[in-house]
């Protein structure tokens, strides 16, 4: 038995959009899926849902159409083949997109009658594989009380309002938190490994205490510790959110010297590490910095 009488599609079953669609299966009457890579097609096939064969497919058979994709172009340029094919009533965009291709989204597809909502989550690959991302949506009132309780599957949604670009600017703000925990973080424990300190011990004596962040927690006990740097967020789309953030503040009259510092910290890790490095490499460029070797084993 099904909670919600409707027909999804899922675009974009990349290392958080598999993960999230595969949440839904079961809880819809049907769930179209479509991605570029065909063995993601294929694993969700495997678990219940129906193959698209294209993205206009999907505008052409569903109700709601969710998309979880890298980039803003990519995500504009799917959303014109979606409504190519057909007319959803909601477009729901589960990327980090940033705010004013919130608004574009929402210019094309209101005079058409579908109704755009934008809700970039946070939580990464373990909060989408277990459903318990914090998703920030913004979009049309009268129909998020049929979008939220398909978005509880996911995680925990939080409606931030009819304004389109809600979400997303809620979801850069979050991200420049994030990322700055692990600008900070990796400062502090370079200090106490150039005073000869054992880093598993700061790191269980920093979470005990006020300095207790996101990058404590977390990132330094899966990613940084053990030196394999594969938290999962690759630092490329990390500087794709904080250009975002920063474009977005900039036209606010907002000053972000801190985001700013954050990209080009960024940028240097893509320059040393490769289009390919995780976000966490940053504590490689900071110890590099200090005189560290960043390759020692741990």
């Amino acid at each position: 038995m099904t909670d919600t009488a409707t027909t999804v599609g899922f675009l974009g079953l990349g290392r958080m959009g598999a993960p999230m669609a595969a949440n839904l299966v079961g809880h819809v009457d049907k769930l179209w899926v479509h991605d570029i890579e065909p063995r993601a097609v294929r694993t969700l096939v495997d678990w219940g849902a129906e193959e698209a064969g294209s993205a206009e497919a999907l505008g052409r058979h569903c109700d709601i159409v969710f998309l979880s994709l890298p980039t803003p172009p990519i995500v504009r340029g799917a959303v014109e083949q979606v409504i190519a094919g057909g007319s959803p009533r909601i477009v729901c965009d589960l990327s980090t997109s940033g705010p004013q291709l919130a608004q574009e989204l929402h210019d094309v597809l209101s005079p058409r009658g579908i109704a755009s909502f934008d809700a970039p989550v946070s939580g990464g690959i373990r909060g989408a594989e277990q459903g318990t991302l914090a998703i920030m949506a913004g979009g049309p009132h009268a129909l998020w009380g049929e979008l939220e309780p398909l978005l509880q599957w996911l995680g925990q949604p939080f409606y931030m309002g009819e304004t389109p670009g809600a979400g997303q600017v809620t979801k850069l703000a979050n991200n420049l938190l994030s990322l700055a925990a692990i600008a900070v973080t990796a400062e502090a424990m370079t200090l106490g490994i150039k005073a000869g300190l054992d880093p598993a011990r700061m790191i269980e004596v920093l979470n005990a205490g006020t300095g207790a962040n996101s990058a404590t927690r977390d990132k330094w006990p899966r990613a940084v510790l053990p030196r394999t740097f594969d938290f999962g967020f690759a630092a490329q789309l990390s500087l794709k959110d904080t250009r975002l953030a920063l474009s977005e503040a900039e036209a606010m009259g907002v000053p972000l010297p801190t985001g700013e510092r954050l990209a080009d910290l960024l940028d240097r890790v893509l320059a040393t590490y490769g289009d390919q490095a995780d976000f966490t490499a940053m504590a490689k460029v900071v110890e590099a910095d200090a005189g560290l070797d960043p390759e020692r084993r741990a």
